[in-house]
C-alpha cells in the first residue's frame, strides 16, 4: 500500500526548499493553532516543527465559524531571505492575507491583508523586475506588494483550465527554464480530483496547456489512492523534480468512504519535451508501532495538539495541575462549536488511544470527531461511563455503566475493514470502552466508522481523536495514540 509521506488530515500541501531543507504547510480549516509547519531532508521523513497561526492577533475564530471553514490552503515560498506564507481565511470576511517569518518554525508575523484579492487558494511567484503575482483559484492573477498588501491594476484571468473540467483552482506558479509554468488542480476535490498545468514565456500569460493533461489524476481508476490533486513542485539540490499532493484513502465497500481526510502524498516527477511527467505515487516512511505517548509534562501543548476555533489558558492548560492537562468546560460536549477540546489527527487507518483521566470534578472523555454532527465519545463523570454517538440530526446513549470514584482509562480502538466481500461494510469499526485495573480491554460499545465519514458528512476535514470536558472541570494524566496497522 502506497503510504503518504504526511498522514491524517494534512490536505493542500504547499512545499519550498532553502539549501539542504524542505518546509511544507497545510490547510488547518477550524482548527487552532493555525497552519501546520512541517520539516524534511528528503521529502519522505517529516517532522512537525510548529504552526504559523498560534495568537489571536493572527487568527481569530469563533464559535461561529462554522466546520470545514477557517484557513484553506496556505502556500509557502522563499524570497529575498524571508518566507512568505500567503492564505485564504474564509471566516468573518478576513479574506486573503500574508504572513512572514525568518525561521519557518516561528514566530511568524501578524497578517498583512490582501483586501484586493478574492477568491481562494492564493500563490506567490517573484519575477525578475521584482513584480510580485498573486495567483488565486478561477485562474485570476494580481500584481501585489505582499509586504504592504497593496494591489495594482485589475486582475487578469490567466487560464480557464482544461475544457471540460470544472473548478480549476489551487494555482502555483513557477519559473522553470525558460518558461513560466502554472498548475492547477481542476475537477472538483472529490473522485474526479486531478492536476494540469500550462506555459508561458511570460508570467501573465498567454498560456498554453500541456497536451497531456491531466499531468496526474486517479479518476476512473482502481488506484488505492483517490482524489489525487491539490500539488506543488519543488527541485531537490541533485536537480530531481518531485510533486507533493493531496490524496485519499477509501475503504470498506461501495461507494468507499474515507476517514483520515485528505492526506499529504508524493510522486517523482520528469521532464520530457518541456513538461512534466508524474510518475507513480512514492510511498512515506512505515510509521513506529510503538505508542506515542504524552504525559503533558511540558509549560505548552506540543505542536500536534489542536483546539476547536481558539485555545485559552482559562479553559485548557498543563500548568494548573503539574503532569496533567487540565480541561475547564465551555458550554456542553462535542455537538457544541465552543467545547473545550484539545486532539490530534487520526493518522492511520488501525489505530489505538487511551487516556487515563479524573472526572472527580466534572465530565468528560475521550471524542473522535469529524465535526459537530458526526461524532462518536466515551464519556466519563458522576461515577458513570458512557458511550454517545452524533450522526447528523440523531444523537444516543449506546451503552453505560457504572464505574468507581476515581481516575480511570478510556479507549477506543479503530480496526480498518478488511473482509469486504459485503459491498456494504463501512471503512472500519471503532469499539469504545475502558481499560479494567489488570489492563484488560472491555468494550462497551462498537460503532461502524461509515459515519465518521467525508462521504457521509461532507466538508473538507478528516478524524480528530481527542480530550474534551463536558461540564465542570476534567483532568488528564496522559494520553497514548499507537498505530495498528
Amino acid at each position: 500500500m502506497t503510504i503518504p509521506v504526511i498522514p491524517g488530515m494534512h490536505p493542500d500541501p504547499s512545499v519550498c526548499r532553502v539549501g539542504e531543507d524542505y518546509y511544507l504547510v497545510c490547510s488547518s480549516f477550524e482548527y487552532f493553532p493555525g497552519i501546520p509547519v512541517f520539516h524534511s531532508r528528503d521529502l519522505v521523513r517529516w517532522n512537525q516543527i510548529g504552526n504559523a497561526l498560534e495568537r489571536p492577533s493572527q487568527l481569530r475564530l469563533t464559535a461561529e465559524t462554522p466546520s470545514s471553514a477557517g484557513i484553506y490552503a496556505p502556500a509557502l515560498r522563499h524570497h529575498d531571505g524571508r518566507f512568505w506564507l500567503v492564505v485564504t481565511s474564509v471566516s468573518h470576511g478576513s479574506g486573503n492575507m500574508v504572513f512572514t517569518a525568518t525561521d519557518p518554525a516561528g514566530p511568524w508575523s501578524d497578517p498583512v491583508p490582501l483586501p484586493g484579492v478574492g477568491g481562494i487558494d492564493p500563490d506567490l511567484a517573484w519575477d525578475d523586475e521584482g513584480n510580485c503575482w498573486c495567483t488565486v483559484a478561477g485562474v485570476l492573477q494580481y500584481r501585489v506588494d505582499p509586504a504592504t498588501g497593496e494591489t495594482f491594476g485589475e486582475p487578469r484571468r490567466l487560464w480557464s483550465g482544461t475544457p471540460g473540467a470544472k473548478a480549476p483552482e489551487a494555482p502555483h506558479l513557477y519559473r522553470i527554464g525558460d518558461h513560466w509554468y502554472l498548475l492547477i488542480a481542476e475537477g472538483g476535490t472529490e473522485r474526479g480530483h486531478g492536476v494540469s498545468i500550462a506555459r508561458s514565456s511570460s508570467p501573465d500569460g498567454p498560456f498554453e496547456p500541456c497536451p497531456a493533461n491531466p499531468i496526474l489524476s486517479h479518476r476512473g481508476t482502481d488506484e488505492r489512492v483517490q482524489n489525487t490533486g491539490h500539488a506543488d513542485l519543488v527541485q531537490a539540490p541533485d536537480g530531481a523534480w518531485w510533486m507533493v499532493l493531496l490524496g485519499v484513502r477509501p475503504g470498506g465497500g461501495t461507494p468507499g468512504w474515507h476517514v483520515l481526510g485528505r492526506e499529504t502524498f508524493l510522486a517523482p516527477v520528469a521532464w520530457v519535451d518541456g513538461w512534466p511527467v508524474v510518475g507513480e505515487l512514492a510511498s512515506g516512511a512505515p510509521g513506529s508501532p510503538a505508542p506515542e505517548r504524552d504525559d503533558f509534562d511540558l509549560a505548552e501543548l506540543r505542536p500536534c495538539w489542536v483546539s476547536l476555533r481558539d485555545r485559552s489558558e482559562r479553559h485548557c492548560t498543563t500548568k494548573e495541575r503539574a503532569g496533567w492537562l487540565t480541561l475547564h468546560a465551555r458550554g456542553s460536549g462535542m455537538d457544541d462549536p465552543a467545547v473545550v477540546f484539545a486532539g490530534r489527527r487520526q493518522q492511520h487507518l488501525s489505530c489505538l488511544a487511551r487516556t487515563l483521566l479524573d472526572p472527580s470534578e466534572g465530565r468528560g472523555g475521550l471524542a473522535v470527531r469529524l465535526d459537530e454532527e458526526h461524532h462518536y465519545e466515551i464519556e466519563a463523570g458522576q461515577g458513570e461511563v458512557r458511550v454517545l454517538a452524533r450522526i447528523g440530526p440523531v444523537s444516543t446513549v449506546v451503552a453505560s455503566r457504572p464505574v468507581p470514584e476515581g481516575p480511570l482509562v478510556l479507549v477506543v480502538r479503530v480496526e480498518e475493514a478488511r473482509d469486504l466481500r459485503d459491498a456494504r461494510s463501512g471503512p472500519d469499526t471503532l469499539s469504545f470502552g475502558v481499560e479494567e485495573p489488570g489492563g484488560a480491554f472491555t468494550a462497551l460499545a462498537t460503532l461502524d466508522g461509515k459515519y465518521l465519514s467525508t462521504e457521509v458528512a461532507g466538508g473538507f476535514t478528516g478524524r480528530v481523536i481527542g480530550l474534551y470536558a463536558a461540564a465542570g472541570t476534567v483532568h488528564f494524566d496522559w494520553f497514548e495514540y499507537q498505530q495498528l496497522d
